[in-house]
């Protein structure tokens, strides 16, 4: 699958969380005619109209409500591994060589 498909598959998760195009794409920081855009695009790949739109609301169809319990738990937990990897970023890790005169070393080193 293409690595576009992914940010494409987060659109519709965002969309279908928030049942608004308008809330998803504030959250995801694009315009809302991108994020339409988007999901026509995810939508003409599949073959399937995964949320059914009016003026005023935004609901997934049976395809969309499907998809969207299937990969929320995938992306949640793509996350959570994404954030255990941080906490290694913020740990020091390797090994400290120092290199020093045997006066300085038995005086500040080893006390």
């Amino acid at each position: 699958m293409p690595r576009e498909n992914y940010n494409d598959l987060l659109a519709f998760l965002a969309v279908a969380r928030e049942r608004s195009f308008t809330r998803a794409a504030a959250q995801l920081g694009v315009s809302q005619s991108a994020l339409s855009h988007t999901i026509r695009g995810l939508e003409a790949r599949l073959g399937l109209r995964l949320l059914t739109r009016t003026t005023r609301n935004v609901a997934p169809t049976e395809a969309g409500e499907r998809l969207f319990r299937e990969l929320t738990p995938n992306f949640e937990d793509i996350d959570a591994a994404l954030a255990h990897l941080s906490e290694l970023r913020d740990k020091p890790s390797g090994t400290i060589r120092i290199t020093t005169g045997e006066h300085a070393a038995s005086a500040i080193l080893w006390p």
